[in-house]
């Protein structure tokens, strides 16, 4: 739009819809497992290539069709999580997935309950049904 319309005027969505998707086709760009956790690493004949799950969301508002300048708005964002690694190895490639630390103490946990509680249980039920 040019600086000598006036203010209000309706205008198309295009421009500002064209900019939008220009500027989100960058972040894409940038957004990428090795962007985020690095180039796949070689030594001793083992390559390690990082897995990572990225994802976006965006939303945007511009009412009808045709609106007056500056009345729309937009937002978005995006996330990366390591997920694993390939190994590389011999000709092989072996997928190798991060799992998280309380993982392994709560699984275990969690047995270990249900093994001191299911007694108690049974029990209590065998009494109630003999009454």
């Amino acid at each position: 739009m040019a600086s000598s319309d006036p203010p209000g005027r309706l205008v198309s969505q295009a421009a500002p819809a064209e900019a939008l998707m220009q500027r989100l086709a960058e972040q894409f760009d940038r957004a990428s497992a090795s962007a985020v956790f690095g180039e796949p690493v070689t030594r001793d004949g083992i390559t390690v290539v990082p897995v990572a799950e990225v994802g976006f969301g965006f939303a945007g508002s511009a009412g009808s069709e045709s609106v007056a300048v500056g009345a729309h708005a937009g937002g978005g964002g995006a996330r990366a999580r390591a997920r694993g690694y390939i190994e590389i190895k011999d000709g092989t490639a072996t997928y190798k997935p991060l799992r998280a630390p309380w993982v392994h103490v709560a699984v275990p946990l969690a047995a270990l309950v249900a093994g001191a509680v299911a007694p108690v249980l049974v029990r209590r039920l065998a009494k109630h049904r003999g009454r």
